[in-house]
Order: C-alpha cells, then structure tokens, then sequence
C-alpha cells in the first residue's frame, strides 16, 4: 500500500503493513531493529501509541475517518507515549524525519493507495 500526501504532492510510504487485528496492533514495531526510509504501518482502528521497548524514535500521523491529517509528532523517541486523539480513526507509523522531510502537517490530506 502506498501512502500519500495529496495536499503536498509527496509519497510517505511505499511500503505499508497494516495492522487490523488486536495482536498486530499490539506488536507494531516491537521487536524490530530498524525502520527505512518508505516503510510505514497503519494502525488501524487506534487513538494513541506508545514507544516502549521500540529502539529507535518514529514520526506519527494520527488520521480522521476522511483520511485528513488531525495531528503530526514528529520524532517519538523510545519509552514515550503519544498525546490522545479521540477523533483519529487510525494512526500511521513513519521512520523518524518523514514528517519533516515531506512538510507534512496538520489538516493535510491522505491517500491511501492499494
């Protein structure tokens, strides 16, 4: 699945893993020893994250049910929580720098591209 930010012409991710079920939410990243460039995961149905036991820090999209961006952490280190989003629908996991490298920011628009 391919991610995109219609309102600024980029790509965010090429590489997508959704994760729809309790067990792969809860799995996410843990466990993994890097995240590239292109990569990203979908959390799906989510309103918060955490980073515990995560190695290494990540950029988070939280999303509304129109795929509208309500809310862009750029850089969640390791052993913090995400704000709360009780409008977000789902939440995108990016390798840290993407939100920067893209400009992407609140009220963008998403497309998600099978």
């Amino acid at each position: 699945m391919k991610i995109i930010n219609q309102t600024r012409n980029t790509i965010l991710a090429q590489d997508t893993f959704v994760a729809d079920t309790f067990l792969k939410r809860i799995k996410g990243l843990l466990g993994k020893k890097e995240f590239r460039p292109g990569q990203a995961i979908i959390l799906n149905p989510s309103n918060s994250i955490h980073t515990c036991f995560m190695r290494f820090p990540i950029d988070i999209l939280f999303v509304d049910k129109n795929n509208r961006v309500l809310q862009a952490v750029a850089n969640l280190r390791p052993f913090r929580f995400s704000p709360l989003s009780f409008k977000s629908r789902l939440i995108i996991e990016l390798p840290a720098g993407t939100i920067c490298s893209t400009s992407t920011s609140q009220g963008d628009q998403l497309i998600l591209e099978a």
